[in-house]
């Protein structure tokens, strides 16, 4: 006969244990919630000032003047006063917009609050402005120094390190649109660090935040990245070379960046002010948007959507053009200083070179060359794992395409591992 090691009278262990359980994570619900709204308004708050500024510079004053918006004229000068806007916020705003930003991942220490406007600042005029930079770096590094900031005064006892993770989650969760992408990246993070409770109880105010940030942003903006590519349903094992290959390919291209990206911060580090180094930057930046077209400008996810949207219309040589002048123009952002991030500009330069494999080689599937080429540059320029294969796979959902890209992502992972990112130290040398 089983017997029963609880004491009349008193709760069973694993009572007590969900008592115990409830009373940690109860109170971080609120919090969590709260960082989760405020890092999506922000980020919508963001990205509807640039579009309304980029919509004035894009469409308005060029009608005004009687020009093509988009002409090649109208491109370099739109860039190089990018550069000169940006470059006197740097210079001149408190903060001077944060620190080099080739040195800035996903996250990070938290900045002063007071760096924060001027961050903000430059990276509206930079996404205003056709520069080829995401929002995600500037947000990110902007909620996780307003909470770690309010969250120490609110409540002092919190370790600064939860409210960073916060922050973090729900700026991702907010630009993703789902939870599922911070819950993945935060697990990564907290796979190799002490901790007491299980993983989690430690991803559950994370993934809090995620949630409330992402159904903010679904509610407030609906954003996608449904890229209306046709469906993969019927895999066979020509699909699974062609994932493997691209996939491998796309990392070395990824990969291409990374080692010139030293080089590139080091020529314009030379000038050595920002009223130099930004300005020129955007000229370079014209120059690439004149010979891309207006593709290869902006932060790239409306362009990918473009791109995609007329599979087999396009050539393999326009494809290639349109990938490389997308890479060096992403080079050239991240490195004169340039706010902004790396990842949208990653996903156009992976989505064009998939679908240049697909041109040069029609019986490849739209979704496995898309899907699969974005999954080897991600990796080859962010190193994070977790979001390359999430956003590999949410360009063209299916069950089919998860699978064929979670073996594609080996070895590719096996390519880019030890090699340089497309991130410097304080010293402007490669980190791996």
């Amino acid at each position: 006969m089983a017997t029963d090691d609880a004491s009349p009278g008193q709760p069973a262990p694993s009572s007590s244990a969900d008592e115990a359980s409830l009373r940690v994570l109860l109170p971080q619900v609120l919090p969590s919630l709260l960082v989760g709204v405020g890092a999506s308004l922000l980020l919508l708050g963001i990205s509807a000032l640039a579009d309304e500024f980029e919509g004035v510079l894009w469409d308005d004053l060029p009608d005004a003047l009687g020009i093509g918006g988009y002409s090649s004229l109208w491109i370099i000068s739109m860039l190089t006063a990018a550069g000169i806007a940006v470059g006197l916020v740097v210079w001149k705003v408190p903060g001077h917009a944060g620190p080099d930003p080739a040195s800035m991942g996903l996250g990070g220490t938290p900045l002063a609050p007071g760096v924060v406007p001027g961050l903000l600042l430059a990276s509206a005029l930079a996404l205003a402005g056709g520069v080829s930079l995401g929002p995600e770096n500037p947000i990110i590094a902007s909620n996780i120094a307003l909470a770690y900031w309010l969250g120490r005064k609110v409540a002092p006892a919190v370790p600064g390190a939860a409210w960073v993770a916060l922050a973090s989650s729900a700026t991702i969760g907010a630009l993703f649109g789902t939870p599922v992408a911070a819950a993945l990246v935060i697990s990564e993070a907290l796979a190799g660090t002490p901790g007491r409770g299980s993983l989690w109880q430690r991803l559950f105010a994370p993934l809090v935040a995620a949630g409330a940030g992402s159904v903010t942003t679904q509610l407030l903006a609906d954003p996608t990245f449904d890229m209306d590519i046709p469906p993969l349903t019927d895999p066979g094992w020509g699909d699974l070379l062609a994932a493997l290959v691209i996939a491998s390919a796309a990392a070395l291209f990824g990969l291409a960046s990374c080692y010139l990206f030293p080089y590139f911060h080091a020529a314009f580090r030379r000038l050595r002010h920002p009223m130099l180094m930004l300005p020129l930057g955007g000229l370079v930046l014209g120059l690439l948007g004149a010979l891309g077209g207006p593709l290869t400008l902006f932060k790239g996810l409306d362009q990918v959507k473009e791109l995609t949207s007329s599979i087999g219309s396009w050539s393999s040589g326009e494809l290639a053009r349109l990938a490389v002048v997308k890479l060096f123009a992403l080079l050239v952002a991240a490195s004169c200083g340039f706010r902004g991030g790396r990842i949208f500009p990653a996903v156009f330069i992976g989505a064009a070179f998939g679908l240049l494999a697909q041109a040069l080689v029609p019986e490849v599937h739209p979704a496995i060359a898309v899907s699969s080429a974005v999954l080897g540059v991600l990796l080859a320029t962010t190193r994070q794992g977790w979001i390359s294969l999430f956003t590999g796979a949410v360009l063209a959902p299916s069950p089919a395409v998860l699978g064929l890209l979670c073996l594609a992502s080996l070895p590719a992972w096996l390519i880019v591992t030890g090699r340089p990112q497309l991130e410097l130290d304080e010293q402007g040398d490669s980190l791996r």
